[in-house]
């Protein structure tokens, strides 16, 4: 037909080299240690927070108050609420990396660094109540 023609080219590209130049995105390793780092942080947390709630399984509210007024209980769970919930946010985001594609990405990463972060706010705005001793209505 016509010698003009554009032809048809077939690249024959091994996987390595259909791979190579996409590299990865060089956070891997950082995001691995912060879940790491935030896991083991939380097995001693949860540990004194397991023993404490044995503790105080048959206590009234006054006395669960008094315990959550005290300093150094205010603050250890203060940092397991923050910490638990910094870890979901870490564990959340990579599955939303690993199977979330297309248009969807981007809100969904959004929505769970929104949604982690407002409720961890609410758990430490929860223990802080409770630290400063506010006392609640009783009706």
């Amino acid at each position: 037909m016509n010698a003009t023609s554009p032809t048809h080219r077939t690249v024959m590209r091994s996987q390595l080299g259909r791979a190579r130049g996409l590299g990865s995105g060089h956070s891997g390793t950082g995001h691995w240690i912060v879940e790491r780092v935030s896991a083991a942080s939380l097995l001693p947390l949860s540990g004194w927070f397991v023993i404490q709630m044995f503790r105080l399984g048959g206590e009234d509210y006054e006395q669960v108050a008094k315990w959550g007024g005290k300093p150094v209980n205010a603050t250890l769970l203060a940092a397991l609420v923050a910490t638990s919930f910094y870890h979901a946010e870490v564990g959340l985001q990579v599955i939303v990396d690993d199977y979330v594609h297309g248009k969807a990405h981007a809100p969904t990463k959004l929505l769970v660094k929104i949604g982690t972060g407002l409720l961890g706010l609410l758990g430490i705005v929860s223990v802080l109540k409770l630290a400063l001793g506010r006392p609640a209505s009783k009706g």
